[in-house]
């Protein structure tokens, strides 16, 4: 797969973190034909696909034959970030919002094991061995830590995607606590428990 700008990246990483893993609300501003010439990329590279969009969804374009298309990041966008797609209770997305999941599952006929009655809780991740999140992770975990230069030294990440990383894919997603503190000579070190 080609090299993935950083606009593209945060794209991504946001839709991935997303309960329904829309890629709207966009968590970067683009200008004018910016955020097309984005998109058309990451559908191109099956990173994002179109998915019919549910009442509450933002709409990316209107087809005759599906009707109203919104975009979701795909399972490929997980492998290309490193990280686990979590599974849906229904097998796959849907395409429906959280709110419309949690009113299917509440109105499904008594007896129907395969609406759950609860939203399902969401499982760990896990990190596959070789990416860059598990090379992140080994240097979080040394018992000296990584400073932000030392990681994009190693990742070649730029900064703000590390802290992103950090963030979103360590804390929000595999629940990992980071910490960090200040060195006076190697200025703020950031840190993960051993495993």
């Amino acid at each position: 797969m080609s090299k993935l700008s950083d606009t593209q990246l945060v794209i991504l990483s946001a839709a991935c973190q997303r309960s329904g893993h829309s890629v709207y609300p966009l968590a970067t501003k683009l200008a004018g034909g910016a955020a097309a010439k984005v998109l058309n990329s990451l559908l191109g590279k099956g990173l994002i696909a179109e998915v019919e969009a549910g009442r509450d969804d933002t709409v990316w374009r209107e087809d005759e034959q599906r009707g109203r298309l919104t975009l979701r990041a795909t399972s490929e966008a997980f492998a290309a970030l490193g990280i686990e797609p979590e599974t849906t209770p229904h097998g796959g997305n849907t395409g429906a919002t959280e709110r419309e999941e949690t009113e299917r599952a509440s109105t499904a006929a008594p007896g129907d094991e395969a609406a759950p009655t609860e939203p399902a809780s969401p499982r760990p991740r896990k990190t596959r061995e070789g990416t860059k999140q598990a090379q992140l992770i080994g240097m979080l975990r040394q018992p000296e830590g990584a400073t932000i230069a030392e990681i994009v030294a190693a990742t070649g990440w730029q900064a703000h995607t590390v802290r992103g990383a950090m963030a979103g894919a360590l804390k929000k997603k595999l629940g990992l606590e980071v910490t960090s503190e200040k060195d006076e000579a190697r200025g703020r070190v950031y840190k993960l428990p051993a495993a």
